[in-house]
């Protein structure tokens, strides 16, 4: 059976401007065809298996031709397989998606073009210049501006177009700007016409350029302004001085890695997006049920016996979250645990008892095993029986110490840590590039896969890559992990929470901007 293909608009950089359907697109997808100008993180919406092929410039091959692109398309959809080719911003907005769509139907292969925000509003908007306005324009048109000058007064009718609206939008034309400038001049634009370029708008890298038609080509020299960016002509640009908002966003201009396993990340991509940064997903561990029999052997005698207990001490968030999925396994009333007084290391772990009905009963001031002693010391007596339901890369300080004073320790790993199976090309190019600002890790094991899998992706030695790269670690243990991998940790929060190393964050970055 021939598959289907889906021609879909990845917005302008952000991945949280794609639309809803676009993203239900790639949630289904086989096989995602894509280019350098989509958002990496929407490949993470992909389900397990689907394929990822990439087809903009790497450093051993060309980009992929156009021709070819669509042939491709063509061939995996007559493999039976649905597939997205996503393309930055809006399919039917100089993206050729008329060139592959013709193909399709001669084929007979059913498609749909599903939009996209285009890149030509959405990235002046976020330097704080609207394309309309009731006093200034009224009306707008789009420009390609990638052609040669040639093709440029080929396709372009300067005498009409240069006055046609109020404010012009050229896409692709860094280069040119020299050019477009002197044609617009020549057309009857006064030298004085604001003009403002803006590069990766949307994204981390968000740079803005300001000038007139007169002196931006000289500007653009000067700073050597690179693509990709929108060019904006017209009195509009003078609106950014009061709109600007994006720059005035505590993380603007930082992408930063994410190294928590997905399903606990959300808090932290949810902060950095939130506070104007990039949040760039790259989930180093997973966390599962124990596979073994032994080890589940040891977690149904444990909690068989849960009435035996005097202390329940929880030492994360995934302790207890992998601890009530064995109680419903093996159909354990909670209410057997009615005698054991219950702890929790950290807001985080006490946050996700409370959401199942029990309060710990006393919070250490240090979000670390050692604070749990610390603040159960006086009441642990010799002969009691403590609980520890934890993960197997769970330190051996706790249980040691409790032992030392003379209680009797169950430990039990409920759940396992394994490193994810995925390699990041993506995140490879962005070291390379320098574009990647800071890594954050929340635990130990963090640390140690996220340098096990650049490895397996082909660093012999990462420590070079990362220079540079801001290493904020959420407390001390992780901290010394990072110091043993060979790594400078350079961010340490006084509180070892997800909002206090967010709030560091934020306090490095206003540094970086005052400098």
């Amino acid at each position: 059976m021939t598959g289907k293909v889906y021609l879909v608009g990845a917005g302008p950089g952000d991945a949280r401007l794609i639309t809803v359907k676009g993203l239900d697109c790639i949630k289904k997808a086989d096989v995602l065809v894509y280019d350098r100008l989509a958002s990496p993180r929407l490949l993470k919406w992909m389900k397990p298996g689907g394929q990822k092929i990439y087809v903009g410039k790497l450093p051993d091959r060309h980009t992929m031709k156009q021709e070819e692109i669509n042939q491709l398309l063509v061939d995996l959809a007559l493999e039976g397989k649905t597939v997205v080719r996503l393309k930055g911003g809006d399919p039917t907005i100089f993206g050729r998606v008329g060139e592959e769509a013709e193909l399709l139907r001669r084929h007979g292969i059913y498609y749909e073009i599903v939009p996209g925000i285009t890149s030509a509003i959405s990235v002046p908007a976020y330097a704080g210049i609207p394309v309309t306005h009731r006093d200034m324009a009224s009306s707008l048109s789009i420009i390609t501006g990638h052609e040669s000058p040639d093709k440029l007064d080929h396709t372009i009718h300067w005498d009409k177009v240069t006055n046609a609206t109020g404010t012009l939008i050229f896409l692709m034309g860094v280069a040119k700007i020299g050019y477009i400038s002197a044609q617009l001049i020549k057309h009857g634009r006064a030298p004085e016409t604001p003009v403002a370029l803006v590069r990766w708008g949307t994204r981390a890298d968000q740079e803005t350029l300001t000038g007139t038609l007169a002196d931006i080509e000289a500007k653009v020299k000067a700073a050597d302004f690179q693509s990709p960016a929108v060019i904006v002509v017209g009195e509009v640009v003078l609106q950014r001085e009061q709109l600007m908002w994006a720059e005035a966003l505590p993380l603007f201009g930082k992408r930063i890695v994410v190294t928590r396993a997905r399903s606990q990340a959300s808090e932290l991509v949810d902060w950095i997006e939130e506070l104007g940064g990039e949040p760039y997903e790259f989930p180093v561990i997973e966390t599962r049920m124990p596979e073994g029999a032994e080890q589940k052997a040891g977690i149904a005698a444990a909690l068989a016996s849960l009435e035996e207990y005097d202390y329940v001490f929880f030492t994360s968030a995934n302790g207890v979250e992998f601890f009530w999925r064995h109680l419903a396994e093996l159909k354990v009333d909670i209410r057997r645990l009615h005698r054991a007084r219950i702890g929790a290391v950290g807001p985080g772990t006490a946050a996700a008892l409370a959401q199942r009905g029990l309060v710990a009963e006393e919070l250490p001031g240090r979000f670390q095993a050692e604070g749990l002693l610390e603040a159960f010391g006086p009441r642990l007596q010799p002969g009691q029986k403590v609980l520890l339901p934890r993960g197997d890369l769970a330190r051996e300080w706790l249980p040691d110490k409790l032992r030392e004073l003379g209680l009797e320790v169950t430990e039990v790993d409920t759940y396992e840590t394994v490193v994810t199976g995925e390699d990041d090309i993506e995140l490879l190019k962005l070291l390379e590039e320098k574009r990647i600002h800071a890594v954050t890790f929340t635990s130990s094991s963090t640390v140690r896969n996220f340098i096990s899998i650049l490895q397996r992706m082909g660093l012999e030695d990462p420590l070079p890559l990362l220079a540079g790269v801001k290493i904020a670690c959420i407390g001390p243990v992780t901290e010394q992990t990072a110091v043993e991998a060979g790594l400078t940790p350079g961010l340490l929060p006084e509180e070892a929470t997800i909002e206090a190393l967010v709030q560091e964050l934020c306090r490095w970055n206003e540094t970086t901007r005052l400098k």
